[in-house]
């Protein structure tokens, strides 16, 4: 009861990939490309880039554009039970970004209103230090209000699916993790003395007859779903 779905897939020989990634993001951490107009309070230690990454055409981030929307849409007919027929009908509608994360750089719990998929791809998750393995971590929260309410040995070791609290992933790279844009989450500080560098997604769907109001990259679903 009110379970909620996260996937992971992780990108065959991403290597290369992601070194050219990391090297067209770490060009871009720049003015030019800063969100103007973030939703939390900026760091210094965290640069978040404008949400129009997938326009760019180096073929590195159209690459990444494919395997993540394919990833997502996936998901999306799995857990509807949508035929290859069915996803071909749809628009997939996407905002999507960079965070390049240094020491002690953290992002606070949030959602993302406003779309039905999440998705953050690592491009590196930065050093791992020995003594702290939160360290840059991607952090669940239990979003079942009062939950934690009241504790005692009759609830306070529940087991999975049933237990709650908030659970952590130590993103590896070339891994991919969507969920539910509702589900709350945040990202532990890090602690590396590197770079930590992910690229985080929002989706929506429509049908073409559909019109939406923001201004979104579309990608046809039936690009995926070809017969």
């Amino acid at each position: 009861m009110f379970a909620s779905p996260v996937a992971t897939r992780s990108l065959r020989n991403a290597e290369g990939l992601n070194q050219e990634l990391a090297q067209l993001i770490l060009q871009r951490e720049a003015e030019p490309y800063r969100n103007p107009n973030p939703t939390h309070i900026p760091q210094r230690e965290v640069f978040e880039s404008n949400f129009d990454m997938f326009r760019w055409p180096e073929p590195c981030v159209q690459t990444l554009r494919g395997f993540m929307m394919e990833s997502i849409a996936q998901v999306v007919a799995q857990l509807n039970g949508y035929s290859a027929e069915q996803m071909r009908q749809f628009n997939i509608h996407n905002h999507t970004w960079f965070h390049v994360t240094r020491f002690g750089g953290s992002f606070v719990a949030h959602n993302h209103p406003m779309a039905s998929w999440s998705a953050v791809y690592c491009v590196t998750p930065g050093e791992e230090v020995a003594d702290r393995r939160d360290s840059g971590v991607l952090r669940f929260l239990d979003h079942r209000p009062g939950s934690n309410m009241f504790l005692d040995p009759a609830n306070a070791r529940l087991q999975v699916p049933y237990n709650f609290g908030h659970y952590s992933m130590r993103l590896a790279a070339g891994q991919l993790v969507i969920f539910p844009s509702y589900l709350v989450h945040e990202v532990a500080p890090f602690l590396g003395k590197d770079v930590r560098i992910t690229v985080a997604s929002n989706c929506w769907f429509t049908r073409p007859a559909q019109k939406f109001p923001r201004a979104s990259i579309q990608g046809r679903i039936k690009q995926i779903f070809q017969a």
